[in-house]
């Protein structure tokens, strides 16, 4: 029979481990630049980051994490990447001199011209990150349109009133429901546009000529997790930042900032 001693000492067996899941965010785009010419007409709201998500992706010993940063007024936002998962940054609103949307992990919306000619927002580029700004149609506004979001659509203009940035979506990755990646929104009058908030991913409001400078967007982020029966990561290098949230049962790697090597 069982020796209840040995069986009470005995241990599991703790191994490195060889899936994560993941969110992968990109840096949002800044809103559209404020070029003057024009008074009081908006420029577009930056597109918001490329959003990627999935459960029990195979690792390697070893794989990069780099973390995007946010665009200034009229940059789109920069790439955040694990491993072979790359998330584009948002595409930055329109602006006067060139009314369309810039394509990104979402596109930004389009921008007021004068021109009489209808602006389109920015294509989300490549499909499946988010989602395209809105559209400016010179008949019905003077106003801009709002940048793409990873939940839905940037808001077209509507009369002199400006888009709604898209929708973020929302994630219990790290324990906490956090709706990131929302889109900026479009400007008419407002010479205080919102910037993204540092971590979400979410694009920059836009700007308005004679004004105000459109919006910074938010960085990225990147997020894994994997069950606690799993040993620690052996080693987290270069200039990351992170830190790890409380979720029951799981370990959890939240990194805010920089790149590095990771070891398993």
């Amino acid at each position: 029979m069982p020796i209840l001693g040995i069986m009470a000492s005995a241990k599991l067996v703790v191994t490195a481990p060889t899936t994560v899941d993941y969110l992968v965010i990109a840096g949002g785009a800044g809103g559209g630049l404020a070029v003057g010419g024009f008074t009081y007409t908006g420029t577009g709201g930056g597109g918001a980051g490329g959003y990627r998500t999935a459960n029990s992706f195979a690792i390697g010993a070893s794989f990069t994490v780099t973390i995007g940063a946010g665009g200034a007024e009229g940059a789109n936002g920069t790439n955040s990447v694990f491993d072979s998962i790359t998330s584009t940054g948002g595409g930055t609103g329109g602006r006067q001199a060139s009314g369309n949307g810039s394509a990104g992990g979402s596109g930004g919306g389009a921008g007021y011209t004068g021109t009489g000619s209808t602006n389109l927002g920015g294509a989300a580029s490549p499909s499946g990150q988010g989602n395209a700004g809105g559209d400016y149609w010179p008949s019905v506004a003077s106003a801009s349109a709002g940048g793409g979001g990873a939940g839905g659509v940037g808001g077209s203009t509507v009369s002199n009133t400006p888009g709604a940035g898209g929708v973020g979506s929302s994630s219990s990755i790290n324990g906490t429901s956090v709706t990131r990646a929302v889109g900026g929104a479009g400007n008419y009058t407002n010479g205080s546009p919102t910037a993204g908030a540092a971590n979400t991913g979410t694009g920059g409001g836009g700007g308005v000529n004679n004004v105000g400078a459109g919006a910074s967007g938010g960085s990225g982020i990147v997020i894994l997790v994997y069950p606690d029966t799993f040993a620690p990561l052996s080693s987290i290098g270069g200039t990351l930042v992170y830190t790890q949230p409380t979720r029951a049962g799981y370990r959890v790697y939240q990194f805010t900032a920089g790149t590095g090597t990771v070891t398993v």
